[in-house]
């Protein structure tokens, strides 16, 4: 499974959000080593953020 083209897509629909309070949130991806931090960047358009 392609993970980044499923979270684009779901991220476009406006499913996953970039919000991290949200429970889609984008970031959870990054955190279970799903995407990249590139990747999310790539999807969202910002940087992912540091804690």
């Amino acid at each position: 499974m392609d993970w980044f083209v499923t979270i684009k897509r779901y991220y476009d629909m406006g499913i996953y959000k970039k919000d991290p309070k949200d429970p889609l949130y984008v970031g959870k991806f990054c955190e279970f080593g799903k995407i990249a931090l590139e990747q999310y960047q790539a999807i969202t358009g910002v940087e992912y953020p540091s804690k």
